[in-house]
């Protein structure tokens, strides 16, 4: 199947005319990236999905970040509901017509009724977790003239909760090193991180659908990553990869709207 051209990838940033169904916002994310071989990717996607690369390479990226008031459109956030946890497995794709977007193959949540309902109204593969986190100083992105070594890092540690056994733990300690900015459109920050579809398959139907969203563009920042584990590849079915992840970004976050989710033609 054809790439995504340009025009597609653009075309996924403008916000929808359409009311959303949900605000929330996703602050403090590090977004940390391997590259890996497409075929390898390919073997794990539904049909009618279709590896998504840049420069012939494929990437799993695993994500962790704050959920932040969390809410419907009509109705305000709800303390002990709305404030929570997120670590993701994902992967990057297209849909036949070369529509871009992003496979997500778990997310852990410290929210269970998050996970009931993100399983249930979206098909998304959510799993309860033990999550907690620091976050750091919310002005350290903005500080030009403070060494990369003396701003704050976020510290963020997630462990499935499972009655058989003491999952993994996945534990990233995390800064910026430099003051955020918006990623150049065709540089491998705007292919990672300027996504603005998802697509999921319902666990009954086995149908796919796709969801959008909409924000700002991320402000990004090259990361300094001191602690990263990588158990989330092999609950996922992949081998943990033998060396540090070859990109790193994070991001102090962006207000989100989300859109209903649409069947896709079969």
């Amino acid at each position: 199947m054809p790439a995504p051209t340009t025009e597609q990838r653009a075309a996924t940033r403008v916000r929808p005319s359409r009311s959303p169904v949900m605000y929330q916002r996703w602050s403090h994310l590090l977004f940390l990236h391997w590259r890996w071989d497409p075929a390898a990717i390919q073997a794990t996607l539904p049909d009618g999905l279709f590896v998504d690369t840049h420069e012939n390479h494929a990437y799993l990226g695993v994500v962790p970040f704050w959920m932040d008031a969390v809410r419907p459109r009509f109705c305000p956030p709800v303390p002990g509901l709305s404030w929570f946890l997120e670590l993701n497995l994902r992967t990057y794709v297209h849909a036949a017509d070369g529509t871009p977007g992003v496979w997500f193959y778990s997310l852990d949540c410290n929210n269970p009724v998050a996970v009931h309902l993100a399983r249930t109204l979206f098909s998304l593969p959510y799993i309860h977790a033990r999550q907690t986190g620091t976050r750091p100083n919310p002005t350290c992105h903005l500080i030009s003239d403070k060494p990369p070594h003396l701003i704050p890092p976020a510290d963020f540690k997630s462990r499935r909760k499972t009655p058989l056994t003491n999952a993994p733990l996945n534990h990233f300690t995390y800064a910026g090193t430099t003051p955020p900015a918006p990623a150049a459109p065709g540089s491998l920050d705007y292919f990672l991180a300027e996504r603005y579809l998802l697509f999921s398959r319902s666990t009954r139907t086995g149908r796919l659908f796709s969801g959008q969203v909409w924000h700002e563009p991320y402000a990004l920042s090259p990361a300094r990553v001191t602690r990263a584990d990588t158990s989330l590849f092999t609950d996922n079915g992949f081998p943990a990869p033998s060396r540090p992840a070859d990109h790193a970004l994070t991001s102090p976050g962006v207000n989100v709207s989300i859109y209903p989710l649409h069947r896709l033609p079969s």
